[in-house]
Parts: structure tokens; C-alpha cells; sequence
């Protein structure tokens, strides 16, 4: 499991999921992926398309997590995507300890936390339910999105939340709210990535980046760094940058007709 495995030290990676289709699901869990995050924020996909996606996570392979980065963090936004079958959330824009312990709350059952229970795709449909829900506290992961200036200056009570398993640096997020947009080697945005890098390493918990490009270069530069939790880029991304690359070699290939 994901969690336990980043409680052990270990670095895993992963991908994100924005295109809603349920073949590259399978496809990019078959690849090797420690986790396929579903992107339920910036995409169309609601909570039956993300239903049907988890399954195909799990068809491709069923030790990828199935991870979802859900629209907000209240119960009502968490508690679905759970039910679903997810292995784990990632929840954007936390700013404030309070709202990080309400997320924790979602996520995990009596007594930790206040999370339902009913018969859902997760417990097998109440046929496991006893067994699930006995586990769940300890296997569901549960990730907070630090991606905002507030979130840097109260860091430390964010991640004093006891529950929280990793902390997921927006890079774009984050600079834009310090009126840098993308400006990611300000002096400011390098002392505010410092700062999260070592609120992790005080309160044991993983380290998280998106490398948003396909550059592999860049991941290992990031674990050296540091980090422990990585998504490397995104499947409309990766597809983007094979279609558009195949294309300049055909083109240049091509007496230069194209450029």
C-alpha cells in the first residue's frame, strides 16, 4: 500500500489522469505507475466517470493505487470518491490546519475520524464490510495540496494534523499567490519550496511534487531534492508531447516544408 510504503522511506511515482478515458487508465497503470491520480478538479470527470476509472486502474494493475485529486476537501466532496474505491485522496488548496484536520476526518472511520459507512464499491458492496472498514484507517492515503502563500506561513500547524500522509507542493498554484507565476527561480518561490521541504522532514511526512513535462531528468533532480511523492506529468501532457514531437521530425525530415 502507498501509505505504508512512504512511511518506510520509500520514494514512489506516479502519473495523473485528466482525459477520463478508461483505456489510458489501464494503460498507464500497466506501465509500472505506483499510483494513477484521477483528476476530478481540472477535468470533467464526476464521481461515475472517476467509479468507472478506479476500476480500470485496478484491471490494468491491481498494485496501483488508485488515487483521486478531488475538487475541494469537504466531506461531501471526499466521502464519494472514497465510497468509489479510491486508495486515497489528494485534496487541493488546503490553507489552514482546521481544514486539513476536516479532511482527515473525512477520510477516516470511527473513531478517527467521522467518515459513513455504507455498501459501496469499496467494501465490496457490504459483502467485505466489516473486514474493509477495519482496514481502511490504516491503508487509505490521504494527501493535502500546499499550493497557496497561507498554507506556506502555517505550514507547520498543517502538518502537526495527526492523519496526514503527504503534502503536495502546486508549483503554479504557490507562485501565482506570491505574484510569481511560473516564475519558479525567484528567490522568494525557492525559500518558500525550502520551507515545505523542511515543515516535511519535521513532522515525518512525504514530500510531493508534480513534474507537469515528461522529463525524467527533473524527477530524479526532484528526489534528490527530496521528494518522495512524484507525479510524473499527465497523460494529455505525455500525449501532446509525442504527438507534437513526432510530427517536428517528420516535418524537418521533410525537405523542411514545415517548421
Amino acid at each position: 500500500m502507498i501509505r505504508q510504503r512512504l512511511q518506510n522511506g520509500e520514494t514512489v511515482i506516479g502519473t495523473w489522469l485528466n482525459s477520463a478515458s478508461a483505456v489510458v487508465a489501464e494503460l498507464m497503470a500497466g506501465a509500472g505507475f505506483d499510483f494513477v491520480t484521477i483528476d476530478a478538479e481540472h477535468s470533467p470527470v464526476d464521481v461515475p466517470q472517476a467509479f468507472g476509472l478506479l476500476q480500470a486502474i485496478r484491471s490494468g494493475n491491481p498494485e496501483c493505487a488508485g488515487l483521486v485529486r478531488t475538487p475541494g476537501s469537504g466531506y461531501d466532496e471526499l466521502k464519494r470518491y472514497l465510497d468509489a474505491g479510491a486508495d486515497g485522496v489528494i485534496c487541493p488548496l488546503v490553507t489552514t490546519p482546521e481544514q486539513a484536520a476536516g479532511v482527515v476526518r473525512a477520510v477516516k472511520y470511527p473513531p478517527l475520524g467521522a467518515r459513513g459507512v455504507g455498501f459501496c464499491r469499496d467494501n465490496a458492496y457490504g459483502v467485505d464490510l466489516e473486514a474493509r472498514v477495519a482496514a481502511a484507517n490504516d491503508a487509505t492515503f490521504v494527501c493535502v495540496q500546499i499550493e497557496h502563500r497561507d498554507a506556506v506561513e502555517r505550514i507547520d500547524e498543517i502538518l502537526s494534523i495527526e492523519g496526514i500522509d503527504a503534502a503536495f507542493l502546486g508549483p503554479y498554484d504557490l507562485s501565482a499567490s506570491m505574484g510569481l507565476t511560473a516564475r519558479f527561480d525567484h528567490p522568494d518561490y525557492l525559500a518558500a519550496h525550502r520551507r515545505i521541504l523542511d515543515a516535511c522532514e519535521r513532522h515525518n511526512v512525504a514530500p510531493g511534487i508534480h513534474v507537469v513535462q515528461p522529463a525524467p531528468d527533473e524527477v530524479l533532480q526532484r528526489i534528490d531534492e527530496g521528494y518522495r511523492f512524484i507525479a510524473y506529468s499527465l497523460d494529455i501532457t505525455m500525449l501532446t508531447d509525442a504527438c507534437r514531437g513526432g510530427l517536428r521530425k517528420i516535418w524537418n525530415a521533410d525537405s523542411g516544408t514545415r517548421e
